[in-house]
């Protein structure tokens, strides 16, 4: 991984381009990074289950076809959650956007190096699954292109952004599950339980 992309830049560009999206989030940085591009109603931080991501943003995009939805995560997360792409593929939602913010490591657990840095390519894989338009993209001068992809919501669509392997500081979002869960609903016109 030569060239990389600032996360937080990258994050911010995308979800400033995309303001209706439904965004999940993985564990960690990926959280982190959403929020610190602001808090919406329409995100759904999901702060402790590492590798369920994008398995809780196909049953979103299955559930609301209408809207796009987008998971922002890492490499870590989405290695432990790989076989999601499978269902996701089998299941081919248009309005679901994958993008992985890989920076070869494990950010939580002390920035040991992941398997992206040791050879897997996560474009591949998801391809090999099934996802037709999967993509890598290294700049914020292609962060157009995936919101345009995420906007559009004729394919599912997997993006690997190659970021910088830094830590920026933590911006974090509420840790309450039941807050963040009736706010989501409130948002999308259901009532809390």
């Amino acid at each position: 991984m030569s060239k990389t992309a600032d996360r937080r830049e990258f994050v911010s560009t995308l979800l400033s381009a995309l303001p209706d999206a439904l965004v999940v989030t993985g564990l960690g940085s990926a959280s982190y990074d959403v929020f610190a591009a602001g808090d919406r109603d329409k995100n759904y931080y999901l702060w402790g289950a590492m590798g369920g991501a994008t398995s809780l943003a196909l049953g979103l995009a299955i559930a609301q076809p209408d809207r796009s939805v987008v998971v922002i995560t890492g490499d870590g997360e989405q290695l432990m959650g790989i076989g999601s792409l499978a269902t996701i593929a089998a299941k081919q939602p248009r309005n679901l956007t994958i993008v992985v913010l890989d920076n070869g490591h494990f950010g939580e657990t002390g920035m040991q190096r992941s398997h992206t840095s040791l050879g897997t390519d996560l474009v591949a894989v998801a391809k090999g699954f099934g996802i037709a338009n999967a993509f890598a993209v290294d700049s914020i001068e292609r962060c157009g292109d995936v919101a345009d992809h995420a906007a559009a919501r004729k394919a599912t669509t997997f993006v690997r952004v190659s970021i910088e392997a830094n830590e920026p500081p933590r911006a974090l979002p509420p840790r309450d599950g039941a807050y963040i869960k009736n706010r989501f609903r409130a948002a999308l016109g259901f009532t809390p339980f």
